[in-house]
């Protein structure tokens, strides 16, 4: 979370939670919108065009699957969507690694385009996103949604936008829709409370932890060189448990801030470091991005019912 972003989460998010309280339920995913896009435009509206396009392309394919009868058309419409989708990701994300691996590589002069130093805001998440509606849409796990703001506020919610979890539509659609009784003082509080135990997570464990391994490896510090093989586990220690506490903590919040809007989001962290195997660490971490690869690559390719060499 970038430091723009940091500031409109505490500056604006009570102004925003209390509009979005106020005004009638009708009405409310329009103003949930309007705040996230000003959120996503606080650091500039450079990628604001992109960020609508992938919405609008993602929109329009559900539609068109809705209303196609089953056949190769259909599966033309889902790999465009996709393709177009995850095209964006991998041009904004991975265009200058690529630049410069060629340039290692083949000792080529291509000059980094400057422009991709700030990535989209958000784009990983979305991405995701975005390609789980239309895939569900596809398999007929959802119908496709018809408004485009619904739409719109499900991909682009800015609590949502910068740490996710990666909610599938499915998961949100009854809530999205529901115009009586979204928000209530349980659920507020909740919320509250669930938010207020991420900040701490991250401002009292994560950023104190953090110092110990700047202390080790930073400018002026011990120097990783110098340091003794105690410290330097000490070091290791530190900088996996404040990548964890940072990370855990700010999904934390952002599922506490959706629980105060009325949206309940499945928890991200599941004490991964207790874990008796890298694959119970996987499904223990991140478990919202590790449960999308298995619904939207693992399982579609054939999972554990195909050959050795496939699975690979």
């Amino acid at each position: 979370m970038n430091f723009n972003s940091v500031v409109f989460l505490f500056c604006f998010m009570p102004l925003a939670l209390g509009l979005y309280y106020l005004v009638p339920g009708r009405v409310k995913n329009a103003v949930l919108l309007v705040e996230s896009l000003l959120f996503f435009c606080w650091g500039g509206i450079t990628w604001l065009p992109l960020a609508v396009g992938m919405v609008a392309i993602n929109y329009a394919a559900g539609l068109l699957l809705a209303s196609l009868p089953a056949g190769g058309k259909r599966k033309i419409v889902l790999i465009a969507a996709i393709v177009l989708t995850a095209a964006a990701l991998v041009y904004c994300k991975y265009t200058n690694f690529l630049l410069d691996t060629l340039n290692v590589i083949a000792s080529t002069g291509f000059a980094k385009l400057s422009f991709l130093d700030v990535l989209p805001l958000g784009i990983s998440y979305y991405t995701f996103k975005l390609i789980s509606y239309t895939a569900d849409v596809y398999t007929g796990k959802v119908k496709a949604e018809r408004s485009p703001v619904v739409f719109a506020v499900y991909v682009l919610m800015y609590p949502q936008l910068i740490v996710g979890p990666i909610v599938k539509y499915r998961d949100m659609a009854d809530v999205l829709h529901q115009t009586q009784g979204r928000c209530t003082l349980q659920k507020a509080q909740d919320g509250a409370e669930m938010f207020v135990f991420g900040l701490a997570k991250k401002v009292i464990l994560a950023d104190s932890i953090a110092a110990l391994w700047q202390d080790i490896i930073g400018t002026g510090g011990i120097g990783l060189a110098n340091a003794s093989l105690p410290l330097a586990w000490l070091g290791i220690i530190a900088y996996s448990l404040q990548l964890y506490f940072d990370f855990a903590g700010y999904s934390e919040m952002s599922n506490g801030l959706s629980l105060m809007m009325g949206f309940e989001c499945p928890a991200n962290f599941n004490l991964p470091y207790i874990s008796g195997s890298i694959t119970e660490f996987w499904r223990r971490w991140h478990i919202s991005l590790s449960g999308w690869f298995r619904d939207y690559i693992y399982i579609p390719l054939g999972g554990n019912r195909c050959s050795a060499g496939r699975r690979c």
